[in-house]
């Protein structure tokens, strides 16, 4: 009979010992992983920032628009200031040539000749056809410089929407455009004027 006693008493002393080592055992992983939960939240994302977005491009065309990871705009924007460069030094080159050659048909100076070099009609050439030569050499002249200008002024405007591109995105860059920003309906019961009648709801989810 003592064996017995003495047998139980060691079986419930066991589960005890069993039990509370497991509740202390499973209250020390909860607080690690409130613990670890709290570490990752204490560390907030850096705000992005359109102040820097804008002068990133300002500075450089195409920088702010990496910093807004908008990466496949910049082989745009470096493809078009590269193309509208090309057509400013085209237009000017031409300009220069024909503004020489105006130069020369109007001085009196009879060896600045420049305007000959040119693939123009050789009747023109000739002195009955001069004052005529004289004034389109005059339009020609005016007219690429007009396309040169423009040119410029295309890559000022460009300049400034490749500005206003990377403003616009760093301020939508924290938009939420996940699923649950959605419009949920479904019918249920509405109450108006104390009666009860069958309606449509619509909720919002932000």
């Amino acid at each position: 009979m003592y064996n017995k006693r003495k047998i139980f008493r060691l079986e419930f002393y066991g589960k005890c010992s069993l039990l509370i080592l497991l509740l202390t055992t499973g209250f020390s992983a909860y607080s690690q992983k409130t613990d670890s939960d709290s570490t990752r939240v204490s560390h907030p994302e850096l705000e992005h920032s359109p102040h820097k977005a804008t002068i990133y491009s300002a500075i450089l065309p195409g920088l702010g628009q990496v910093y807004n990871r908008k990466y496949w705009k910049v082989p745009i924007i470096l493809g078009g200031f590269a193309t509208l460069g090309y057509f400013i030094n085209f237009n000017n080159e031409v300009y220069q040539t024909y503004k020489k050659a105006y130069s020369d048909i109007i001085d009196t100076d009879p060896f600045t000749n420049s305007y000959l070099q040119l693939n123009i009609n050789p009747i023109f050439f000739s002195p009955e056809n001069t004052a005529q030569l004289t004034s389109n050499l005059s339009r020609a002249k005016d007219t690429w410089r007009r396309n040169r200008d423009l040119c410029i002024i295309g890559t000022v405007v460009f300049y400034a929407v490749n500005v206003i591109d990377a403003s616009v995105d760093a301020h939508f860059f924290n938009f939420d455009i996940s699923d649950n920003l959605t419009m949920n309906w479904t019918p249920g019961p509405i109450i108006c004027m104390d009666k009860k009648a069958i309606g449509i709801q619509c909720s919002f989810t932000f």
